[in-house]
């Protein structure tokens, strides 16, 4: 079964999918292992694997060392096509349809595509969209490009549906990492209603609450990466607050907190 067709499983059975981004960059081998096990552990249901610039050597290595830990999908959420490693399951073969700077739309596909077809990688095409988060994000900075307002739903949902009438497979939303402000729920609810691909959303989710509005909203898939690389025993946490059969025991358990905060 292609990891395409697991991750649309994901979301049919559990209503929404707990993705988890492991940086090579930020992380150390073991850490990035630690982590991934901890993860798995906690419910998610698949890593991906990616950096904005990518400053060690050890990006195929981290994936490796994941692949034999974990039994999820070990997806590559590329910077550039150097992120390119033969021991991942698939790869997400992005285009930055947000912006117009040809080297994000095409220029490192075309680098990267001749590696992938060698390595026999699973590419998952995916339209990708910055959304404004409130400061400049690494993504910003090193895709050159300028982020869809987070306050014209119209835009981001005219670049949603020219990704899908391309043929890709998902539109990622990304915020970037660390940003001050996650994806605006209005602009998650108005692509959802305006497409029919899964979208991913990723980017300064630091609480299971709005992991969980996400999902409300029409994510697909969640992606947490800085939250948990500070505090790694909320993975249960958000896991429950993304997959729809948790849903009502999530909305359950942060009732009983807020009563019990009053």
């Amino acid at each position: 079964m292609s990891v395409h067709q697991k991750l649309l499983n994901i979301k049919e059975e559990k209503g929404a999918g707990f993705l988890v981004l492991l940086d090579p960059d930020r992380l150390t081998i073991k850490e990035i292992v630690g982590l991934a096990k901890q993860s798995e552990k906690g419910g998610a249901d698949g890593f991906l694997v990616g950096s904005s610039l990518l400053l060690s050597s050890r990006f195929d290595e981290s994936i490796k060392q994941i692949r034999s830990n974990v039994n999820l999908p070990v997806i590559i959420f590329p910077g550039n096509a150097n992120q390119v490693s033969k021991y991942a399951d698939a790869i997400l073969f992005l285009s930055l349809v947000s912006g117009r700077n040809p080297h994000l739309l095409i220029g490192e596909q075309v680098k990267a595509a001749p590696m992938i077809k060698e390595f026999g990688l699973e590419p998952i095409p995916t339209g990708y969209l910055i959304i404004e988060s409130g400061k400049a994000t690494s993504v910003q900075f090193m895709s050159d490009t300028q982020p869809i307002p987070n306050d014209k739903p119209d835009i981001a949902k005219a670049h949603a549906l020219a990704a899908e009438y391309l043929g890709m497979k998902f539109v990622f939303l990304e915020a970037g990492s660390g940003a001050e402000n996650p994806v605006p729920d209005l602009i998650i609810k108005e692509i959802r209603d305006f497409i029919s691909i899964p979208i991913i959303v990723g980017g300064g989710i630091r609480e299971p609450e709005v992991a969980y509005q996400k999902v409300k909203n029409g994510a697909s898939f969640v992606v947490i990466g800085n939250a948990l690389e500070k505090d790694d025993s909320i993975i249960k946490e958000f896991a429950e607050a993304i997959h729809f059969k948790h849903k009502k025991e999530f909305v359950k358990t942060q009732t009983e907190k807020n009563n019990l905060s009053v």
